[in-house]
């Protein structure tokens, strides 16, 4: 299989891991046993899987960079870019609002956020935010951000409460969805996705951006490297200080978690475009390459195939269940059982994406 020489092969494998993680985290082989690192952080604190969402996001902020400077270039009037800017975010948002509803399309029971929800959004904004504005405005506005969310959520008393609450359901944030967020929130009273944490989501996507622009100067690509990785060094160490008065919480997005995970996210772009565009070491990443291609579609299919793997039943057990007690039977512990499991779910998930990448079809949602 042969890369494209003309493409950022650690981005495009940056993304593909990415999906191939959240896909494995988000379909474990049963849900009782999973790895603490495998799960969500209950609240304060931060797993891998809690990392995976906002890499997704600055990943997408750096894509776009790539994107639009080249439509840019070739004159491509701004009128039209937003047209399909907008389009292409309805088109996320609709298929998150198929995948909330499948498989009994309950529209009295609808929930109306989600990850492709929140990519929808983000690349929107974001999209729009780099064709009208510079680097230094995008640093400003991402810094103005972070810190009224902050003092939003440390400053103003939840209504009802009478005091500062940062308690899962009874925050400030929580109270905003209750008011003005339609349908049912994931954990009852409290959603994940909400409305305010978006505009930090948003911030993620930001970093991605100014990230990108990096990668697109006239610098030397050693200097790219040294500069992207200093700055994802800075950025995780300035989040965790921050996060001594301001917790590291991916449910609420909160500014230190933005700075924890887009430094994170910087090193893993500054590690694989040194070891992938600088070095040329690019056969291990083509398993990255080919999720990365049609990311977005890869994701969506996992949930469609999920009906089989997760639902259809064998001897009376779902496929996934009737594997994993196997492999516990056999004297698997049931942590490292539900894990294989996923990785499976993966690389089943995997044969589409290579179909597709080898037929050369790439699906842009």
């Amino acid at each position: 299989m042969t890369l494209q020489s003309n493409r950022l092969i650690s981005l495009d494998a940056l993304r593909g891991f990415t999906i191939a993680a959240m896909i494995m985290v988000n379909f474990p082989g049963n849900e009782q046993y999973v790895y603490f690192t495998l799960r969500h952080s209950k609240w304060n604190g931060l797993s891998f899987t809690d990392t995976i969402a906002p890499v997704f996001l600055f990943v997408i902020g750096v894509s776009i960079v790539y994107a639009y400077t080249r439509r840019l270039q070739l004159g491509t009037p701004k009128g039209s870019l937003y047209k399909k800017i907008i389009f292409r975010s309805f088109k996320i948002f609709a298929v998150g609002m198929f995948l909330n509803l499948m498989p009994d399309f309950d529209f009295g029971n609808v929930r109306w956020t989600g990850t492709l929800h929140r990519i929808a959004i983000v690349f929107m904004f974001c999209a729009i935010l780099f064709l009208n504005t510079t680097w230094k405005q995008q640093a400003w506005i991402a810094a103005v951000l972070l810190v009224a969310y902050w003092m939003v959520l440390t400053l103003i008393p939840t209504p009802g409460v009478g005091k500062v609450m940062l308690e899962p359901g009874v925050n400030i944030v929580a109270w905003v969805d209750s008011k003005y967020l339609p349908g049912k929130m994931w954990q009852g009273t409290w959603d994940p996705e909400s409305i305010l944490s978006t505009v930090t989501a948003i911030v993620s996507g930001i970093t991605g951006i100014l990230a990108g622009r990096l990668m697109i100067s006239r610098l030397t690509p050693g200097e790219k490297v040294n500069y992207l990785m200093t700055a994802g060094l800075i950025s995780a160490i300035t989040g965790y200080f921050w996060g001594l008065v301001f917790p590291v919480n991916e449910n609420l997005w909160t500014s230190s978690f933005v700075l924890v995970t887009s430094g994170l996210a910087a090193l893993l772009l500054g590690a694989l475009y040194f070891i992938v565009d600088i070095l040329g070491y690019k056969k291990g990443m083509q398993p990255g390459v080919i999720f990365g291609a049609n990311a977005i579609t890869v994701y969506v299919l996992a949930d469609v195939l999920a009906l089989f793997f997760y639902r259809a039943e064998f001897g009376g057990l779902p496929l996934n269940e009737l594997l994993v007690n196997e492999l516990v039977q056999s004297g698997m512990q049931p942590e490292l059982a539900s894990w294989l499991y996923a990785l499976f779910f993966v690389a089943v998930n995997f044969i589409p994406a290579y179909i597709l990448f080898r037929k050369k079809i790439f699906i842009k949602l």
